[in-house]
This record gives structure tokens, sequence and C-alpha cells, in this order.
């Protein structure tokens, strides 16, 4: 698997006349603010209802935005074909299936095109296509307006993408991947199943939560939030079960040895791990272990500990809930 991790560093040797003409020639050209001034991006909107509109208007700040707007996918098309756009947003009346077409169909003029798709109808099969014709993310009816909005600012602030979620292989029913170790990814990622698994909402939650959780430790402790690293992702949707897989590549570490974390307090000391994290400058937190036990059945590491299996059972008796806040 290619990744790409540019960093372009400039420098100005000069040596000989012809350098030094050319230091002369650009010490007496006058001087260029170009550079110091806002650049306004563009933004396309296809036809989405009120409420989506009233907060685009609030997240897309008109200084820094230009919109425009489209009344359906015929139109966006031609206007993605002749125009450069930094970010488009399908219409939440359209299907998945409309919306990867559209998406496939601009990224083969405009190959980098960051678009997010809303649909009112969806199947795992979809979100899985969108996915493969690199999508940013994929909404399906119905979904959280503050959840939409926090993916957008991703997608504003994100200044790679396209190589950050890689399909090894996928079905609708088990999928394999990786992903590059940075925190826009884990969110795109999260969003991501959550639509593929179509779980019922209090197993969903619960399954979410605790995949977030795994998935960022596995991220900041086993690829140290590095570009150039990534973690494996398998999904498994039974129909009694979901399962997922998170591997890291670190050199992994003993529940035993992880003072730091919540789930090695003691019953008599529930918060020991707090003054262990103060103690080696480590920021708040050491929940995620912890937490992430409550919301599934089974929580596995492998003897490297680098690997951990998250097993939830669907439909079952006393199966553990998403409680009603997480902090």
């Amino acid at each position: 698997m290619a990744t790409s991790n540019f960093r372009y560093i400039l420098g100005a040797h000069l040596i000989g006349t012809g350098d030094l003409a050319v230091q002369a020639e650009t010490m007496s050209a006058p001087p260029s603010f170009a550079s110091s001034l806002p650049t306004t991006r563009t933004a396309l909107v296809i036809d989405v209802d009120p409420e989506i509109h009233a907060m685009l208007q609030t997240v897309l700040d008109p200084v820094a935005w230009k919109v425009r707007h489209a009344p359906n996918n015929a139109a966006a098309l031609t206007l993605g074909e002749a125009s450069h756009f930094d970010l488009i947003i399908t219409s939440d009346k359209t299907s998945g299936r409309e919306d990867i077409d559209l998406l496939r169909k601009i990224r083969r003029v405009r190959p980098h095109t960051r678009l997010i798709i809303l649909t009112d109808e969806s199947a795992p099969s979809y979100v899985i296509d969108s996915m493969r014709e690199r999508a940013f993310s994929y909404f399906s009816k119905p979904f959280s307006l503050n959840s939409l909005s926090d993916m957008i600012q991703h997608a504003i602030d994100s200044p790679c993408w396209d190589d950050g979620i890689e399909i090894v292989s996928a079905t609708p029913e088990w999928i394999r991947l990786v992903a590059r170790c940075d925190l826009g990814t884990a969110e795109r990622l999260v969003q991501f199943l959550h639509e593929i698994g179509d779980l019922p909402e209090t197993e969903g939650n619960a399954v979410g939560t605790a995949f977030r959780e795994m998935l960022l430790n596995a991220m900041e402790y086993g690829g140290k939030f590095q570009p150039n690293q990534y973690v494996e992702i398998s999904y498994v949707r039974a129909k009694h079960m979901v399962m997922c897989r998170v591997k890291d590549p670190g050199e992994g570490f003993s529940l035993d040895e992880i003072g730091h974390a919540a789930i090695a307090n003691p019953d008599e000391d529930p918060i020991r791990h707090v003054v262990q994290r103060e103690a080696k400058g480590l920021r708040p937190g050491g929940y995620g272990v912890l937490l992430a036990q409550k919301l599934v059945d089974e929580l596995i590491y492998n003897e490297k500990g680098n690997e951990v299996l998250l097993v939830k059972y669907i439909d079952r008796p006393g199966s553990a809930a998403v409680p009603a806040s997480v902090s």
C-alpha cells in the first residue's frame, strides 16, 4: 500500500553570477502580499432541507466560504466538472446509490473531490461502495445535525485525506481495512462503520463508543498519531453478534503494566490512575479500556497487547447498553 505523506522544504543557495543576478532581481522587485490575503474556498450544496441549510450557514463562514447550490445531482455534476469545489454535500433526499454515482463521475475529472453523502435510502453495500470511491463521509437518515456539523469541520480542517482509509476486502458482513493514525481519519471510520453496522440504536451506540475508544488508543499509543502509521481493522456482522478487531503497529502492552489506566484501579481506590497520569505528564483520561469493557460483552487482547477483539451479542438479554452520558 502506498502512503502519501510529503513535506516540501524550500531552500535557496545562491552561488555563481547567474544566481546572484536572480537574487538582485528578486531584491529589486516590489513585495507581493498575495500570500497574506485570505483565500476564499468554495462549497457546492445540493438541495438540502432547511435545517441542514441553517446549520451549514453557521459552519461555513461566509467570509471564508463561497457556497453555490444545485437543485439536483445532474446540475451538480455539470458544476463539478466545470469548476473545482473544496467541499460538496449531497442532498438528503437522494439515495446512496445515486450519490455514489455522482461521486464516481465527478472524481473522473476532479480526482481529489471531498464529498459528504447525505441520503434517505441506504444499505451497507452502498456505504462500502462510497468508501471505495473515496467519499469523505456518509450519513443516512435519521442522523444527528451535530455529528454532521463535526464531520464537516473535519472535512474543512483535513489537509490530506484520500489515503486515510484503504479497504483490503469488504462485504456487508465482513470488512477488512487499514486506517491512518490521525484523529480525523478515526472519526470518519467510526461514522462509516456505524452506517455499515445497521444495528439497533442501543447496540449501535454501545459498539460505536467502544470501537472508537479502542481505535483512538491504538492510534495514540500504538501509532503515536503519526500519519505514516496505520492500524488494521476488521468488522464482522453475524446474525446475533458483532465483532471488531483493532491491531496497532506498536510494541504492545500488558494490562498489568498500565497503572495510568482506570481499568487497573483497585476497588478501594477508583481514581488511583489519575495520580499516576499526572506524575507521568499524561493528559486527563485513561477510561477507554474500562469503558469499552462495560459496553461490549467480551474484550480480548492478544498476547503481545497490540491487538484487541470487541464482541457484542445482539438480541441477548442483559447485553450491555451505552450509558446516558460518557465523559
